[in-house]
């Protein structure tokens, strides 16, 4: 029986070449495009899922009220809690604090490179799962000389990876001892560093007196196990207010470490989205691209059917069972499908490095996993019934009677009618599916071309970053100011951060007229001389600071937001401190962006800091290239065993927005495909329409019609049907974009213009697609059509 089942199946897909074609190219497309994005939806729920105390592993967070009682939620703490947990909950086991990242030159002898890193506290290796192949991950990070660097760094720095004892230096800081050699990290992991240094002598010299409003630092903790998660983060609700009375409406609670990297969108201290909605979004466009192609074959199939309903009859009365019937139909589906599969496997195989290059992944089919193959089965399977259930159960369902009688019988028009209202209602929903897809994409492009060209009032055009180390921190205003004598440089300064990337926090700020109950968070970014000037920012009252003034060095400079929050019209000249250094406030600057436009601008302060770890170089227009040299030149000269690196302000902007840059990518490419899908059946109904019309063609060219009358007569059923997915798809699409616009704090509004133009886009596409069919059907001599009359 299964033989004969696939005998007749192949029989069918060799005598209707067309149509086989086109739903093989429909469900390739369909099934390679969905593969794709399941992998990376499964590569995207793995992250971070690799270590062994994962289901105890916990990520503290900050709930900081407002003036507004919001509750803002940072990940940055101070480094004072990982040892106050340990000491004083017993549910903690262990708990570590580590820095988000620096790079820091390594070097042995001659042998030097920049690499990225961090501060941790002892049980940074107890804790996570990042192996050690060298060294003891109980007392790597123990001594304050100790640094603990990566198997891709020892081979760099020496040559090989038994490395323990060696000396290394380590930026412009004594030599460091190798006490361990950790695996590279996964490309599965959210934290990402290079070497590990110990945090405690880094406090010590960059901290001065610790404090519990002084946030910067990432902290985890190793619960014990059967801990009650809930009734601890109700213990630990005034935690930090118990170590600092002033700290009255900060409170710290805790989330799985494997969540917060889909889970990083919170509202009022709840996760409320990040980037699992992305997850979700591609996992329904994966279903949507499925559906698009299943619907092919289900239209392709009905419209076929009519011409199989004598086959049916006569399979019958020699003796059919029903069974048999659905079986051999659904198989002649399932068939095709897994065909398709493979092909479209084959294809993945061949598109995953450009896949990879775009979304910045190291993924690859997983061969060897057998949950792979029972999933790329089931997904055939499930769409080869999904596709092929309903021709045969329809098929299998006709009496032998009355389908062997006349063309004209009441069972084949009842079989025909009910064909051609399922057709309608699936090339409706196919468009509708497509249409939201488009929609999205024209929705999103603007939201992206917004953020790039919104002013975020800082000019980031013609701006150069560079890390300021070595020599340079001990020599930086002459570098400076030799800077601004060479060629092709305007402006010089440097700032703690970048400026568009602002993550340290405090609420340890005060005024002469704060409120008690006043707990607003103040973003800092300690800048030099000329900043202002340099970012091109607009300055709103007093001034930037000034080597003419020496008592500008426990002075501020505050935005408008800041300003607005204080409550204080005229703030200039008025007494403020941060961190207990008392100064007076002497600039206001306009507002800019010092985060992602997700987020509203906060307050921020900027204190004078003469050495920084970041240079910002605005260069002439049109004079970048020799600016650059000048630059090189001068880094060479003062910093001669640095390598010298830089970076373009907008391609820091640029990865501050990328997953909204690869989520643009994406739906584009995959709303051409779902078009490109949609098209291929409209193609194949309007091939099947005109070869059944085809001596209504010719009458109606005898008697005189055009050959623009008939390609209207063809089209003009399909016409409506695209009309009538416009009309379900645009509601459903404002909803989705809506509510996606909403997580950003500044974004573009929905104009009509854009359904508009999605719909005009898919009725163009769509009568292209049928006419050409339509023309050729039009084109042909009615002699030939009518010659069997």
């Amino acid at each position: 029986m299964i033989r004969n089942y696939l005998k007749i199946a192949w029989r069918n897909l060799i005598r209707h070449k067309s149509f086989s074609a086109i739903n093989i190219l429909g469900l390739v497309l369909g099934i390679a495009s969905s593969l794709l994005i399941l992998l990376w939806v499964q590569d995207e729920r793995t992250i971070d899922h690799f270590h062994a105390n994962g289901s105890h592993l916990y990520q503290l967070y900050e709930n900081q009220q407002t003036t507004g009682n919001d509750l803002n939620t940072t990940p940055t703490t101070p480094h004072l809690l990982a040892p106050a947990l340990v000491a004083e909950l017993p549910e903690v086991e262990r708990s570590v604090h580590m820095t988000p990242g620096t790079m820091l030159l390594l070097a042995v002898g001659t042998n030097s490179y920049r690499q990225r890193g961090c501060y941790a506290s002892p049980d940074l290796f107890r804790i996570f799962s990042f192996p050690m192949v060298q060294g003891n991950p109980q007392t790597a990070l123990v001594g304050p000389s100790s640094l603990v660097i990566s198997e891709a760094v020892a081979r760099k720095l020496f040559g090989r990876t038994d490395v323990v004892g060696r000396s290394v230096r380590v930026g412009n800081q004594d030599d460091r001892q190798v006490t361990g050699v950790f695996q590279d990290i996964p490309a599965n992991s959210s934290l990402k560093f290079d070497f590990v240094l110990p945090s405690e002598p880094y406090i010590k010299q960059k901290s001065g007196t610790p404090r519990w409003s002084m946030n910067g630092w990432r902290t985890f903790a190793l619960l014990r196990p059967n801990t009650d998660v809930a009734a601890l983060n109700v213990k630990m609700l005034d935690f930090i207010h118990r170590h600092d009375a002033d700290l009255t409406k900060v409170t710290t609670v805790m989330f799985r470490f494997e969540d917060t990297y889909l889970h990083s969108k919170f509202t009022n201290g709840q996760p409320d989205g990040g980037r699992i909605e992305y997850v979700r979004l591609f996992t329904i466009v994966a279903v949507f691209l499925l559906l698009i192609a299943c619907i092919n074959f289900m239209n392709l199939a009905t419209a076929r059917s009519a011409k199989r309903a004598k086959e049916v009859g006569i399979r019958k009365v020699i003796g059919a069972e029903r069974t048999y019937l659905i079986g051999q139909f659904t198989g002649e589906a399932v068939l095709l499908t897994f065909l398709s599969s493979l092909i479209a496997l084959t294809l993945v195989q061949c598109l995953i490095p450009l896949f990879n290059q775009l979304t910045e992944k190291q993924m690859a089919i997983p061969y060897a996993n057998p949950f792979f193959w029972a999933g790329l089965l089931g997904l055939a399977l499930i769409t080869g019934l999904l596709a092929g259930i309903y021709p045969a159960f329809f098929l299998s369902s006709l009496q032998p009677v009355k389908v062997l009688k006349a063309n004209s019988s009441t069972a084949l028009l009842r079989f025909k009618t009910g064909a051609v209202l399922l057709r309608q209602g699936l090339v409706v929903f196919q468009f509708t599916l497509s249409l939201l897809l488009i929609i999205g994409t024209l929705v999103i492009s603007r939201q992206m071309h917004f953020i790039r060209t919104k002013n975020l009032g800082i000019d980031r055009g013609n701006v150069i970053y560079m890390r300021v180390d070595g020599e340079l921190t001990k020599h930086f205003e002459p570098f400076r100011q030799a800077l601004l004598q060479a060629s092709g440089i305007q402006s010089v300064s440097s700032a703690a951060e970048d400026p568009l990337y602002t993550g340290n926090s405090t609420t340890g700020v005060s005024w002469r007229t704060k409120l008690q109950t006043d707990n607003t968070l103040f973003f800092v970014l300690p800048v030099s001389y000329d900043f202002v000037k340099t970012m091109n920012i607009r300055l709103l009252a007093g001034r930037e600071f000034s080597k003419a003034f020496p008592a500008d060095s426990t002075n501020y400079i505050i935005n408008e937001e800041a300003a607005r929050r204080m409550g204080i019209k005229h703030p200039i000249g008025q007494e403020f401190s941060l961190e207990d250094v008392h100064g007076t406030i002497v600039g206001v600057v306009k507002n800019f962006h010092l985060n992602s436009v997700r987020v509203a601008i906060e307050p921020l302060v900027m204190p004078l800091a003469t050495t920084n770890t970041m240079l910002i170089m605005r260069t002439q227009a049109g004079q970048t290239e020799r600016a650059l040299a000048s630059l090189e030149q001068l880094t060479k000269q003062f910093n001669p065993a640095y390598p010298f690196t830089y970076t373009f302000a907008d391609e820091s902007f640029e990865r501050l927005y990328k997953s909204e840059t690869l989520v643009g990518k994406l739906t584009r490419y995959f709303a051409l495909i779902a078009i490109v899908i949609a098209c291929l059946g409209l193609f194949g109904l309007a091939m099947f329409m005109a070869e059944q019309r085809t001596k209504e063609i010719g009458v109606r060219k005898v008697m005189g019609a055009s050959i623009g009358s008939i390609v209207a007569l063809l089209s003009g059923d399909f016409m409506k049907l695209v009309g009538v997915a416009i009309v379900l798809a645009s509601p459903l699409a404002w909803w989705a974009m809506h509510t996606w616009l909403q997580t950003f704090a500044y974004h573009v509004e929905l104009a009509w213009w854009m359904f508009a133009l999605a719909g005009g886009l898919v009725v163009g596409i769509a009568l292209l697609t049928v006419s050409f069919q339509s023309i050729k059907a039009a084109l042909v001599n009615p002699v030939k059509s009518l010659r069997s009359e």
